[in-house]
């Protein structure tokens, strides 16, 4: 059975809004779409993306909506939730088309709310259709969804966890500052303002180097460590795991009692609310990840991907939504797993990173038991970078694309304005095969991959500055399996 990340009491406030939610959206349909993932994975990029190419016409023949002339119009109003910050959609698009730089990545939760006009796709729909939805797109940072099994734990189990992934051999080099300090320390000793600021600090360097993308790994929970927001300073955020904890009752007035109070004020004060007023209320959710950065950072780091994509999924409350359930509680009925920088490969190699992406979805949701789910995998680029060539010597298939200034490639750096081709390398044919490679501790079976980061595109403008469309690849298959059965 799937640990409960509510109490009875959240969950009778999460009914209580769910129906009126649910009353309201017989006269106004709504959408609420979470847009989630790990380090680096575009989540930013995928929502501005998103909201450009319905709001101006972008191609995407793959949304039956859009390709079918059904979609009249798509434009923004103000988001329903006044205390979230608002998705800076203008400041994002602005960056991309005009500076060609990529927005900075998610650090807090946003929200917005795109509205769609529509005509339906049947005369019985188009009756009793209104032919608008609200779709409320909610940006959060994924570390903070790892947050979630917290809720499940004592300070104890926390403790053991953490030291126990700290002392693996992808991150024992990385925690020896804390593990060592840590060591030095009796849980038993008295509690120390001193000491509590020293050990989160040395644990909130060592979650910062294993997010380096020379490792690359995923799991770093408490996510707020790393993304403090207003909390920075916070008892609730000044608080660390300790090695060997006895299994008696930590005394009154000990560094062991200090840490464990402010472990449970962090899952009151952030963890609980976090998912009752957003994660709770979710009707849709896409989850981006950046397997390829794993793959090239080794064994561990796929391990630890997959370590983390079950505990995000496990969140999701995975199951169909039914009557019952869609009226007094929310229930994600689609889950939709995104590979993206798919651009960063020639297209021969996109269904070789979509077959490794959903097989890396089927482990972990093993890992869960999860059952009856909805979970959808594609190899997508939100915003195309570059484009295709090939080697007329030898046929080899390259990507053409502007490199990031100061990026290199077999020891030249580029300035940021000179295009280039490079030859990004194969992925396995094999996903069974790379995976057994992998259980075996072949280093191996981890292929390279050539990983440049390429300036956004040039975008082009109409005659009244406008560029219509921003390239992609698959966003309209996401688009159709996340919003196509609610524009019928």
């Amino acid at each position: 059975m799937a640990p409960s990340f509510s109490s009875l009491t959240d969950e009778a406030l999460i009914a209580l809004e769910t129906i009126g939610e649910r009353a309201g959206s017989l006269f106004n349909p709504s959408l609420r779409l979470g847009v989630t993932g790990l380090s680096r994975a575009g989540k930013t990029i995928f929502i501005t993306s998103l909201v450009h190419n319905l709001m101006h016409g972008g191609r995407l023949p793959m949304f039956k909506a859009a390709w079918s002339g059904r979609i009249s119009k798509a434009h923004l109003q103000p988001q329903p939730d006044d205390g979230v910050p608002r998705f800076q959609y203008e400041d994002h698009i602005a960056r991309l088309v005009q500076d060609r730089l990529w927005p900075d990545s998610t650090r807090a939760i946003s929200e917005l709310r795109l509205v769609i006009e529509y005509e339906s796709a049947s005369g019985w729909g188009r009756y009793f259709s209104a032919g608008k939805l609200n779709l409320d797109i909610v940006d959060y940072p994924g570390e903070w969804l790892l947050d979630l099994p917290l809720l499940t734990q004592d300070y104890r189990t926390f403790s053991r966890n953490a030291v126990e992934l700290a002392r693996s051999p992808a991150r024992s080099d990385l925690a020896e500052k804390w593990l060592s300090r840590a060591s030095d320390i009796s849980a038993h000793d008295e509690a120390s303002e001193e000491t509590a600021r020293e050990l989160a600090a040395l644990f909130t360097d060592y979650l910062a180097a294993c997010k380096a993308d020379s490792r690359a790994l995923s799991t770093l929970p408490p996510g707020r460590f790393l993304m403090p927001g207003d909390l920075e300073g916070s008892p609730a955020l000044t608080f660390a795991p300790l090695p060997d904890l006895p299994d008696t009752r930590a005394p009154q007035g000990s560094l062991h009692a200090m840490m464990e109070r402010r472990f449970e004020s962090y899952k009151n004060v952030v963890v609980k609310p976090f998912f009752r007023e957003h994660v709770a209320r979710l009707d849709r959710q896409i989850v981006l990840i950046d397997a390829m950065q794993a793959m090239n950072a080794g064994r561990e780091a796929v391990i630890d991907l997959e370590r983390a994509l079950a505990e995000v999924l496990e969140c999701f409350r995975p199951g169909r939504n039914n009557l019952v359930s869609r009226l007094f509680t929310h229930r994600i009925d689609k889950v939709l797993v995104a590979a993206t920088k798919a651009d960063h490969l020639h297209h021969e190699t996109h269904d070789r990173l979509e077959a490794l992406a959903s097989r890396l979805v089927e482990r972990a949701a093993e890992r869960i038991g999860a059952s009856g789910a909805e979970f959808e995998v594609i190899a997508m680029a939100a915003v195309r970078a570059t484009r295709e060539a090939n080697d007329t010597g030898d046929a080899l298939p390259l990507i053409v694309g502007t490199p990031l200034k100061g990026e290199e490639i077999d020891g030249h750096t580029f300035d940021g304005e000179t295009k280039t081709a490079i030859f990004p390398g194969d992925l396995p044919r094999n996903p069974d095969s790379f995976f057994e490679q992998l259980e075996s501790g072949s280093q191996q079976s981890i292929p390279p991959i050539n990983i440049v980061r390429f300036r956004p595109p040039r975008i082009e403008k109409d005659e009244r500055g406008v560029k219509l469309s921003l390239p992609h690849i698959r966003l309209d298959r996401a688009l159709e399996y996340l919003l196509g059965d609610r524009l019928e």
